[in-house]
């Protein structure tokens, strides 16, 4: 049984923690309202050149793209983002779990797995075939690093060596809620039925300044370079979120952690002097006896 003096110990050792937990959830909030100006800020810009691209794309007739081109290979790449940091809950874990059901589910494709971030890549290490672990100079890259990233990795697939790019990371949807996705970058694909449903939207022609193949060669390598930039900035918002959140409920276990120890301290200190009363009174009993 735990005495006064240890008692004592722990409560001081958990408000110590306590005052740690509440210094990063500040931190966390912080980092997450610049990371999450930046992220909704972009969606309508990235949301916007995809459907440009889209809408033209299936207008222009004969048209045809390196980006668009099916490779029927085998062979895939799967860009995980996760963060370098723990802290943050559910949110390494919950990604690995959906990469590993992804593995299982394609069984048939030979996957090759690149890391922005190492913790879902230590998570996963021994049980996929693992390519390039992708640093950067600060925690929040700039677009220019993600760039040339994605430029590697599109290379790949632009020359033949791989059929199919996926990326895997969270997404955000608010400082309490992230989604976990994974999506396939390239070949990008227009179904038969959006084409269809553009067509019969749009069924008077357009005039483009340059032509309409010359603005496509253009935007579509763009298209590819946002969404990989888009789906960081997701990742980046989703992990401050997902640690303010893991910090503010770590707070209120060492509040709960301290009130119950300080609760039980008293109650010994109050067994202690009871103690002592009856062996004063016993004592003087004795005496007077």
């Amino acid at each position: 049984m735990a005495n006064i003096k240890d008692l004592k110990k722990k409560i001081k050792s958990t408000k110590g923690t306590l005052k740690i937990t509440k210094a990063m959830k500040l931190v966390s909030a912080s980092k997450l309202n610049k990371a999450q100006v930046r992220i909704l800020g972009l969606r309508p810009y990235s949301s916007e050149l995809e459907e440009t691209v889209r809408t033209v794309s299936a207008l222009a007739t004969n048209y045809t793209n390196e980006y668009f081109k099916p490779r029927e290979n085998g062979k895939s790449v799967v860009l995980v983002i996760s963060s370098d940091k723990g802290l943050c809950g559910g949110y390494n874990t919950m990604l690995a779990k959906t990469v590993r059901r992804f593995i299982s589910e394609n069984k048939d494709e030979d996957l090759k797995f690149f890391f922005i971030g190492k913790k879902v890549r230590d998570l996963i290490l021994r049980e996929v075939n693992s390519g390039k672990t992708f640093t950067f100079a600060k925690a929040d890259p700039s677009y220019e690093e993600i760039r040339k990233a994605a430029e590697e990795i599109g290379a790949m697939f632009l020359t033949g060596e791989v059929g199919k790019i996926y990326v895997a990371y969270n997404s955000f949807i608010s400082a309490i809620a992230f989604d976990t996705k994974i999506r396939q970058l390239l070949p990008m694909q227009v179904s038969p039925e959006t084409k269809e449903a553009i067509k019969a939207k749009y069924p008077y022609d357009f005039k483009y300044e340059p032509t309409a193949e010359q603005i496509l060669d253009t935007l579509i390598p763009e298209v590819y370079l946002t969404t990989v930039y888009t789906c960081v900035l997701d990742a980046i918002a989703s992990e401050h979120g997902s640690r303010m959140n893991a910090m503010e409920n770590a707070s209120k276990n060492c509040k709960e952690m301290v009130k119950k120890l300080t609760l039980k301290m008293n109650k010994l200190r109050q067994a202690r002097i009871t103690t002592e009363l009856i062996e004063v009174v016993s004592g003087a009993e004795s005496l007077n006896g």
